[in-house]
């Protein structure tokens, strides 16, 4: 299925509809492991399910006008987990790579891999380059972080651009990372009740809205994605400034 197919859209479609206020969300995955435990089964189940949640979600807010999409997929500290689930979550990916490649054309989406890829197979990390060179000029965006941790970014950036010479100032700063490019996400969502950032978009999350749900990620749907967007809109962001309310 299609993550942006112009044939299937969500049933939800319609419930919420956004503006350039919200131009960017992020998403952190997280209850893979607890979905598929309460259901007796092996965690390597809960990340099937988590990759169909996945689709399901990135096609609803293409749906719904947001134009980039970011997901917690892989963090550099996920490498400690059973051989077996690792193994798993890589073929996933293998898997995802393969539909992203055929529907091309279809989804017209800008895909680009967040991380440190050297840890892949060489074909698989030639496979990422490849999908990205190839997609780059659509407008929507899906960034998929992998083997990805924001401190490890965050000195990566600092080493490049002292290597460069170029004056150090934010911008400058920012174009080294991993997002080079990319505006910051508006919004990060959280699953599964946890309430922190563990490690993700430090830098990008500085003024960044942050919604906490109790869902398990397989078990989110378009209507989590409305109420998500609805407690943006029902915000008001200063962005360390102060407004007449305040």
């Amino acid at each position: 299925m299609a993550l942006f197919s112009r044939n299937e859209k969500s049933s939800s479609e319609g419930r919420v509809k956004v503006d350039d206020r919200l131009r960017h969300i992020a998403f952190i995955l997280d209850g893979n492991g607890r979905w598929a435990r309460r259901r007796g089964m092996p965690r390597e189940f809960g990340h099937s399910e988590g990759a169909q949640a996945f689709k399901r979600i990135v096609r609803y807010c293409g749906d719904i006008g947001i134009k980039i999409v970011t997901v917690y997929a892989f963090s550099t500290e996920n490498w400690s987990r059973p051989k077996k689930e690792v193994d798993r979550i890589v073929s996933l990916l293998d898997e995802y790579i393969d539909g992203a490649e055929r529907e091309l054309t279809e989804n017209e989406i800008r895909y680009t891999f967040l991380g440190d890829r050297s840890v892949f197979s060489p074909e698989m990390a030639a496979r990422m380059t490849r999908l990205e060179e190839a997609s780059a000029h659509y407008e929507k965006r899906l960034n998929i972080a992998l083997n990805y941790g924001s401190r490890a970014e965050i000195v990566r950036a600092a080493a490049e651009l002292a290597a460069s010479g170029e004056p150090i100032t934010e911008e400058s700063f920012a174009s080294h990372l991993y997002t080079a490019g990319c505006p910051d996400p508006d919004l990060i969502v959280r699953t599964a009740n946890e309430r922190r950032l563990s490690n993700f978009l430090l830098w990008q999350a500085a003024y960044s809205e942050l919604y906490f749900t109790p869902t398990l990620w397989p078990d989110m749907q378009p209507e989590d994605v409305d109420r998500a967007v609805e407690d943006f809109y029902a915000r008001e962001r200063r962005f360390g400034g102060v407004t007449d309310s305040n």
